[in-house]
């Protein structure tokens, strides 16, 4: 009897918290890592035929994880058609192998909801999955997020070729994944595919993880084999993310590091984008291994490491004439060109300028090092900026490539170097900055 009240009353200790060093209970930090409850979207009355609406169910099963302190809701084998669903903080999601959560092709089942999109706030639809101050989340396990996109692309190129002055948003279109306010954060082994739009929005998140996850989206000829505005990772003024092991072929920007936009960005509260790590990632398709921009003001200290690119090009930096922009320490080392791109594209970007009525604001590109650089590709690229950009200390060091020409246009830029830069066998010399090598 003694024994079994003893274990009784642990029992209760390990449900109510732990011991802390008064010798008082203490309410215990529920962590994803430490919350073992597991809850079956199936027991909770969803069905994994491609063809049922689940939403509401599987809503249910998240709200019944949050109120009984967190879990991990589970999406076993099978295809479940959903609208937007909402995480709440303690909420875990597992979809295993062969579990696919599949968007409805129906823009109403994404309500509208006041949103991060494109560097400002305004009413516009929902993700599939979405997750707001949601510390410690964890999105893991081998089964996919389908966005059942093509509708939604279909419709974009339609009214924009009915209307030439259509843009982004003028088209309503989900999201696959929307994580904001949150820390500690990790998702991994997921299939991101067929997103109406962005696939993995992070808004103003810390200490990120995204590990063995694939992105991919038709990136073929536009207009119709290509899904328009599909980026891989959207990292929306956040610090210290890191995205390793992963896949990408999308027909945007692969991963895309953003901010505001706009003469005024700079007093926006967001934060800078500063502390991005990305490693051992492949990259078959897209605009860039990494973009800056196009919205986008402080973006610094950013490192890539033992990447492969089979297509996109290495650093793609969007200079708006319209937003004061910084950016800064960039580290690129170890990449693989397999029939590439160009290593460089840094150019203006005027989509959607709009000075509102105030003076060029300046631009600032400085620190950048791409160095240990091998394979085959098409060209060295092109550095250029607006009038009031200041482009300088750009260094290329130890690159060994087979290009179809050697052309690099150069605008504006100050203490360029080249040290050990091979070119179809040709050592080349640091161009003349005061000329532009090459033809655009």
């Amino acid at each position: 009897m003694r024994r079994a009240l003893t274990l009784f009353t642990l029992c209760l200790v390990t449900m109510a918290g732990t011991f802390g060093q008064d010798g008082k209970v203490t309410e215990g930090r529920k962590s994803p890592d430490q919350a073992g409850r597991r809850y079956d979207i199936i027991q909770g009355g969803a069905v994994g035929d491609g063809k049922t609406l689940n939403t509401k169910a599987i809503q249910q099963v998240i709200d019944v994880c949050a109120r009984d302190g967190g879990g991990t809701v589970v999406f076993p084998k099978g295809i479940y058609l959903s609208g937007a669903l909402f995480l709440k903080r303690g909420v875990n999601v597992t979809l295993e192998k062969n579990a696919v959560l599949k968007g409805s092709t129906n823009i109403n089942d994404y309500p509208k909801l006041n949103t991060r999109i494109e560097g400002h706030f305004e009413p516009w639809r929902t993700a599939l999955l979405n997750a707001d101050s949601a510390d410690h989340l964890r999105i893991t396990g081998a089964g996919t997020l389908d966005g059942s996109g093509e509708p939604f692309w279909k419709e974009f190129y339609r009214r924009r070729d009915a209307d030439k002055s259509t843009t982004n948003l003028n088209v309503e279109r989900p999201r696959l994944m929307f994580i904001q306010h949150s820390k500690d954060v990790k998702v991994s082994g997921i299939t991101f595919l067929n997103s109406g739009f962005w696939n993995l929005h992070l808004f103003r998140c810390e200490n990120v993880v995204v590990d063995y996850c694939r992105f991919q989206a038709p990136s073929g000829p536009k207009p119709y084999h290509q899904a328009p505005s599909s980026d891989g990772i959207d990292v929306d003024c956040c610090r210290d993310v890191a995205i390793r092991n992963s896949f990408f072929s999308v027909g945007d920007d692969c991963i895309a590091l953003k901010g505001s936009k706009g003469p005024f960005a700079m007093k926006a509260p967001d934060g800078p984008v500063e502390g991005v790590e990305i490693s051992d990632c492949i990259f078959e398709a897209g605009g860039g291994i990494i973009t800056f921009g196009s919205e986008a003001t402080v973006v610094r200290n950013v490192v890539i490491e033992r990447c492969t690119t089979l297509g996109p090009t290495i650093l793609r930096l969007k200079l708006r004439p319209d937003t004061p922009q910084q950016y800064e320490n960039i580290s690129i080392n170890d990449i693989t060109m397999v029939d590439a791109g160009a290593i460089f594209k840094v150019t203006p970007w005027t989509q959607y300028f709009d000075l509102k009525g105030q003076a060029a604001p300046r631009a600032l590109v400085r620190n950048v090092k791409i160095s240990n650089v091998h394979g085959k590709g098409y060209s060295l690229g092109e550095i250029t900026g607006h009038d009031q950009a200041t482009i300088s200390d750009i260094v290329l060091e130890h690159v060994n490539l087979e290009l179809a020409t050697t052309d690099l246009l150069l605008g504006n830029v100050q203490k360029l170097q080249f040290k050990d830069v091979k070119v179809n066998g040709k050592a080349l010399a640091t161009p003349d900055t005061k000329l532009s090598v090459g033809k655009k």
